[in-house]
Parts: structure tokens; C-alpha cells; sequence
């Protein structure tokens, strides 16, 4: 069948000698042949695979039983991470037998074979069985439930993978007997050290290529963490290289074929995305960061939405896009349109939860939000205005009544005495002074007329002067 793969961990990935006809046969891709065999070789991670961790236990071969290790693994994360990877590097403990499943086309049939075949292996052969089932969460409850027996009893060692959360998309009895290990995205010095292998390893392209610098950036900035996704690029690009016909045939020294250079050009080319000028921790990060929050503030949504696909597509992280639009729902926005704020903020979560790059919809809808919303910054200035009193050291002290009277002697003290309870008053409001003496009459707030905050316009002037009555006004900041 087409969604079942097997074989046993004695014939595993062998390499195959290119000699006579088998030249001209097609090659596996680059990201399989470039599969790690040993948890060493796994590139990032290293958070899972410290020494005497279950996932390191599991490939080395120990016994779970014996180990403390589990035997069932659930790996969550992004596509690319090394989900995979880590289950045909289990698979590779002696006595083990692979088998794969996906969740796409596999059933219960499917599922309920590999166990009866898996309990037969243990019993008469002692050979483990590790199922790796590729995208758990698209399994139905009563195909998760078919895996029960198999786990619980060690008939296999199922390793599951899913790029969705598993507390939403993994039934609990599965969930509770298995260990939940989380993938991050590989940083972009994983990404690159991984090309720069398989760029010199006899397994990938052996040192027939050479990448140029601007070239190798360019590729590991659209693999944004994912490593499948970069050597498919790498592979591509060697392929563009190595068809251009300007290629030089020999070395200096005149001993052989000299490396393909892979230039940015070819690297353009493979992919189909122009290279982006955009580093990540130089001028370009902070140029289209502030041109993209001073479009929002200018309400221009198709320029901000040009920098947010600018930055998207040059692999910046999406948190820091997400943290810049809670940023500017607060100072640019404010109670212009309260809504904004929520907007962002929940669009900083949903990124977290859904990933890329379905994220970049979300980002987008906050872009919009923001960005066609009404303005005003009199949150913002009012802040800066009160922090700029208190730093000048301007209202000391707490009117007594509204000082903590709770504790003994607090009452002689002055604490507490004559304090309106707010709720006991016509509309719920008081007429008291709240701010220190030096302070009375001092406006830090002043709203704008603008969206909701005309509203708010009108209610504070009603609310400072029920509060301000019979107080002497000392000033007023504008």
C-alpha cells in the first residue's frame, strides 16, 4: 500500500554506489539523503536531546521499561523542525523494525495490521516495531482510539507527529500515555550549518557546488526555520547552476572539475523569489520596522500591509511583527478605537497557536484594523506627562482619607477620614480630591475628538467637574 512504509533497521538508508547505469537514475531528494542517523547529526533541538533525555534514551536503543524513558512519543511542532527525522533516527536501535504511516490515507485497517504484525514481531522475533505515524491530528477519534492497545501494552513504540496542538487535536488516553515533546523553529544558524554540510557531504552534493555568501543568506532566509524547505532550495539552486553554461570545467591546478558556483542569481532563480535586502539585526530590520508602524500611524493600510509581507517574506519572526502592532493599537489608536488593542492582542496569541504562514492572515487583519482605525495618542501623552511630574518630584504625599486604614492606629492617624464611598453617591461618583495637593485641577488626559473617544470627550468633562467641585484648581497640562 501507498501509506505504508517499512523496513528493518539493519538495511536502513544504505547508501547505494553510483556505478554504470545507476548514474543516470534519479536521485533522492537532498533533504532525505541528508537525514541524520544519529541524534549527533540532529541539527537544533538540543533543548530534547540533552544527554539522558527520553528521546535520546529511545535512539540509543535502551529498553524504555528499563530506561525510565516512555514509549510513545507525540512530537509538536513546524513543518521542517526534524519530526521525522527523530523517528527514523529511533527507528535505528538494533532490533527494530520502521513502519510509517500518514494520516492522510492510512485507516483503521491500516492501523490495526501494523499492530497484529508489530505483537507478532515481539513475541516470536523480539524485534520493536517503531510506528511513526506522520500528521497525527488528521486521525478521527476512532482511529486514535485503534492505537490504544498497541501503546499501552509496548506492542510498539508509536512516534506521532503534528503540527497542530496536541491538547486540541490528540484524543486524552492517547495524549496521557505518551510524552509530549515540543519542536521549535530552527534558528538561522541551524539552517546554515545544515546547508553548508550538505553542501561539502558525500551524501549531498559532495562538494561539487560552491555557494556564494549572498547566495547561502538568501536561501536560509526563505527556509525561515525549516530545514526540508532549505535544502529543497539548495538542490534547486545546484540545479540552475549547474545547467548555466558559463560553469567552469576544471581547476587551476588543472586536477579535476572545479566547484559550481551557485551565485545569488541562480539562487533567485530556483526559487522564483527576488532576494530581499533585509538583515535582521541591521539598518534594514529597523527601516522597514519604522516605516511599517509610521504607515499605521498614517493610516496608509496598503503601505503598512507592503511592509508586513516585506518583512514576513524576509523571514522576520512574527512575534516581533505582532509585539510592534500591540505596541501601536496603544500609543497611535488608544481610545480612538479601544477594539484595536484587542485586536492585536489576540492576534499576537492566534500567531502563536497557528504558525506560518497561515499567521501572515492574521498579522494582515491587525494591519487593517490598525491602520483604517481612528487616531489618538492622548493615552500616550498622558502618560508621558504624569511620569514627567513624578520625575520632577511633583505630587508628594496621598490626601489622609484615601491613605490605608485598615490597621491598628491607622484611624488615629487621620487615615481614612472622610472618605465618600463612591457607590453611595448620585451616579456613582464623588465629589473628593484624589490626586496629592500640588496636583489639583492638573489635566493629563485630554482626548481627542476622533472616533470613540469624542464620547469619552464628553463623559470626562462631566466626571472632572462632579469630582473637582469646591476643589481650587492649581493647573492644567495640555
Amino acid at each position: 500500500m501507498n501509506d505504508l512504509f517499512s523496513f528493518d533497521s539493519d538495511g536502513f538508508d544504505e547508501p547505494v554506489t553510483a556505478t554504470g547505469n545507476e548514474r543516470n537514475r534519479p536521485r533522492t531528494p537532498l533533504p532525505v539523503r541528508m537525514r541524520p542517523r544519529t541524534v549527533d547529526e540532529v541539527v537544533g533541538q538540543r533543548h530534547l536531546l540533552g544527554a539522558g533525555s527520553p528521546l535520546r534514551t529511545l535512539a540509543g536503543g535502551e529498553p524504555a521499561a528499563r530506561a525510565g524513558a516512555p514509549t510513545s512519543v507525540i512530537l509538536w511542532g513546524p513543518p521542517g523542525t526534524g519530526k521525522t527525522t527523530l523517528a527514523h533516527v529511533i527507528a535505528r536501535g538494533p532490533g527494530r523494525k520502521f513502519v510509517e504511516l500518514s494520516a492522510i490515507t492510512a485507516g483503521v485497517k491500516d492501523v490495526r495490521r501494523v499492530m497484529d504484525e508489530a505483537l507478532s514481531n515481539r513475541d516470536l522475533h523480539r524485534i520493536t516495531t517503531v510506528l511513526f505515524l506522520d500528521e497525527i491530528h488528521r486521525f478521527n477519534k476512532a482511529q486514535q482510539d485503534a492505537l490504544l492497545p498497541g501503546v499501552e501494552n509496548g506492542w510498539v513504540v508509536l512516534i506521532a507527529a503534528t503540527t497542530e496542538n496536541p491538547s486540541f487535536s490528540v484524543v486524552s488516553p492517547l495524549l496521557s500515555r505518551s510524552l509530549l515533546q515540543t519542536l521549535k523553529p530552527l534558528t538561522e544558524e541551524d539552517i546554515r550549518s545544515l546547508l553548508e554540510k550538505a553542501v561539502a557531504d558525500p551524501r549531498g552534493l559532495a562538494g561539487e557546488v560552491a555557494v556564494d555568501d549572498d547566495a547561502l543568506a538568501h536561501l536560509v532566509r526563505l527556509a525561515a526555520g525549516d530545514a526540508r524547505r532549505g535544502l529543497t532550495a539548495l538542490e534547486a539552486a545546484a540545479g540552475v547552476a549547474q545547467s548555466s553554461e558559463d560553469k567552469p570545467e576544471h581547476t587551476d591546478a588543472g586536477d579535476g572539475p572545479a566547484p559550481v558556483r551557485i551565485t545569488l542569481e541562480h539562487a533567485e532563480k530556483a526559487v522564483d523569489v527576488a532576494a530581499l535586502r533585509y538583515d535582521r539585526a541591521g539598518d534594514q530590520h529597523y527601516d522597514v520596522a519604522s516605516a511599517f508602524i509610521k504607515s499605521l500611524r498614517g493610516s496608509d493600510v496598503d503601505a503598512a500591509l507592503h511592509y508586513l509581507a516585506r518583512m514576513l517574506e524576509s523571514g522576520e519572526d512574527p512575534r516581533f511583527v505582532a509585539r510592534r502592532l500591540m505596541i501601536s493599537a496603544a500609543e497611535d489608536v488608544g481610545m480612538a478605537d479601544p477594539t484595536a488593542l484587542q485586536t492585536a492582542v489576540a492576534a499576537a496569541q492566534a500567531v502563536q497557536l497557528v504558525g506560518m504562514p497561515e499567521g501572515r492572515i492574521i498579522l494582515a487583519e491587525a494591519v487593517v484594523h490598525i491602520a483604517t482605525a481612528p487616531k489618538s495618542n492622548a493615552s500616550y501623552n498622558g502618560i508621558n506627562r504624569a511620569v514627567a511630574d513624578v520625575r520632577a518630584g511633583k505630587g508628594q504625599g496621598i490626601p489622609a482619607h484615601l491613605r490605608d486604614a485598615h490597621y491598628p492606629g491607622a484611624r488615629q492617624l487621620g487615615h481614612g477620614k472622610g472618605y465618600v464611598y463612591s457607590h453611595d453617591e448620585p451616579h456613582g461618583i464623588a465629589s473628593q480630591q484624589y490626586v496629592p495637593d500640588d496636583l489639583v485641577g492638573t489635566d493629563y488626559y485630554v482626548p481627542t475628538d476622533r472616533g470613540a473617544e469624542r464620547a469619552v470627550a464628553t463623559r470626562l468633562e462631566k466626571l472632572r467637574a462632579i469630582i473637582r467641585k469646591g476643589l481650587s484648581t492649581a493647573r492644567i497640562v495640555r
